[in-house]
């Protein structure tokens, strides 16, 4: 079979976009997005990607010529949907460790107008032993100090040149947080008070929100997608789901200067905002919410990935009235965006390439119901007067779900019809749970509502909540979770 680079070419355009990261998420979500825009003729930009560590190589880029595909699995308007693209806006790539000067170059160059960066959710630090003599620092917010301190004296500081940063770590704030660091470096090296000023006001760094699931070089599917789908031999593959969106957070207006929003169309969604805050709320809440809210009680019906609780009539119905009916209304945007998101969210759950397991979702479930259901659960107590029942559901379900035989090789393991399963969660609940999982649930429920040190606070005060719990945790105990999401569900 023969190799990507004897298919297909590239015709180079002027480099605008640094990255920093040569990951699978990066290559699937920002230089996916930057080649259908180049393709559809809004932006005519490539990109010069960064190794940003020391370790490592990059044979594969060059040996394809820095082409590979990107291959979207999953499904769009409830059917199954596969897209296969070669990206071609992959200009050059560099190690930052062993060729520096190439490295170096690239603050030089005159069209440049982005840096994009994913160094996990660690890399944004501030450390105060960085050095700025060294080639390159050893952080990144050291690497894109020098990097920006080259760039001003390589233009005298024209106040033209500066650049548009885009982080897309996993962070909350993570443009004004790497802002901070730059800024301290600059203080820490002595950079000057003129150098500090230009990136004030000539450089913009965005906070960004970022949501695609890539899985990256799919290894037990490879073979059969190269040679059934592709007709060539791809050592870069890389594999995501259709859905993509993009929040991008700026004072300053920067749509005109990356169009790439205008691409709804392709199945792709950009949002310019002053305040990304309500769409950081959609994503926790909708989607972080609707797994952490029902996969524990789909998982004690005998299901173990998320796409077979989907296709389940029953488990399906808990989700979508939990959604619809008691998160949904929370969201603090337009219905229609929120109901639209809600729906995107069901499909991607549904998602017939990719096996979810339901056991690594479980994980640390105590702290994720805390950020990702009590906010929801709160807002819905306040506007009622009463619990919501779903969200209150889902609360004995993780205690049905956390009923501990033993800790084993710093594990959980719980029973589901006589059969052992193991998940994780911190030591302290780890313990609190063994202690408590087998005492009346009355008192069960009653010890972990009120336990403030998982929650911030005692649930035991929002009225019928604790007597509520109770209610279905019996049911749940007594007739089994099928049973108790009939119920529930008044069927």
């Amino acid at each position: 079979m023969k190799q990507i680079q004897e298919l297909h070419s590239r015709t180079p355009r002027e480099i605008k976009v640094v990255q920093f990261g040569e990951g699978n998420f990066l290559r699937a979500f920002v230089d996916y997005f930057i080649d259908v825009a180049n393709e559809k003729g809004a932006f005519n930009g490539d990109v010069a990607v960064v190794k940003p560590i020391s370790f490592g190589t990059l044979e594969r880029f060059h040996k394809q010529n820095n082409l590979y595909t990107v291959s979207l699995r999953g499904r769009r308007n409830g059917e199954p949907y596969v897209e296969n693209r070669v990206v071609t806006c992959i200009n050059q790539v560099v190690d930052a460790y062993g060729e520096y000067e190439e490295y170096a170059a690239l603050a030089k160059l005159p069209g440049l107008r982005f840096v994009v960066s994913n160094t996990t959710e660690a890399g944004i630090v501030y450390d105060e032993t960085d050095r700025f003599e060294l080639t390159p620092p050893n952080t990144y917010p050291g690497k894109l100090t020098k990097f920006l301190h080259e760039r001003y004296e390589a233009f005298s500081g024209a106040k033209d040149k500066g650049l548009i940063i885009l982080p897309v770590e996993l962070i909350e704030n993570n443009g004004g947080k790497l802002r901070d660091c730059v800024n301290r470096l600059i203080d820490l090296w002595k950079l000057g008070d003129e150098f500090k000023s230009w990136v004030a006001e000539s450089c913009v760094f965005c906070s960004t929100l970022v949501d695609r699931i890539v899985s990256g070089y799919p290894r037990g599917e490879a073979d059969a997608i190269c040679e059934k789908e592709l007709g060539y031999q791809d050592e870069l593959l890389d594999a995501g789901e259709p859905f993509a969106l993009w929040v991008i957070e700026s004072d300053k207006d920067i749509s005109g200067e990356l169009p790439i929003d205008h691409l709804g169309k392709a199945g792709m969604d950009v949002i310019f905002t002053d305040n990304q805050k309500p769409y950081r709320e959609r994503k926790v809440r909708i989607l972080n919410g609707a797994h952490t809210s029902c996969v524990l009680a789909a998982y004690l019906t005998g299901k173990n990935i998320v796409r077979d609780a989907m296709q389940d009539p029953l488990c399906r119905e808990l989700m979508e009235r939990t959604v619809f009916d008691e998160i949904v209304p929370t969201v603090k945007l337009p219905r229609e965006q929120a109901e639209a998101f809600a729906n995107s969210v069901l499909e991607r759950f549904d998602n017939p390439f990719v096996d979810h397991e339901i056991l690594s979702i479980a994980l640390n479930s105590v702290s994720k119901w805390k950020s990702r259901i009590l906010p929801t659960f709160k807002d819905q107590y306040a506007a009622s007067g009463k619990a919501p029942k779903f969200l209150t559901f889902s609360f004995a379900a993780l205690l049905a779900f956390y009923t501990i035989e033993k800790l084993e090789d710093g594990m959980m393991v719980c029973l589901r019809g006589g059969e052992p399963y193991r998940f994780k969660d911190d030591e302290p609940v780890m313990e609190f749970f063994l202690k408590h999982c087998k005492l009346p649930v009355a008192e069960y429920v009653r010890a972990a509502a009120s336990h403030v040190e998982f929650w911030g606070e005692d649930l035991t005060k929002y009225g019928d909540f604790a007597e509520a719990v109770t209610a279905d945790l019996e049911d749940i105990r007594v007739n089994e979770m099928t049973a108790a999401i009939r119920k529930l569900l008044g069927k």
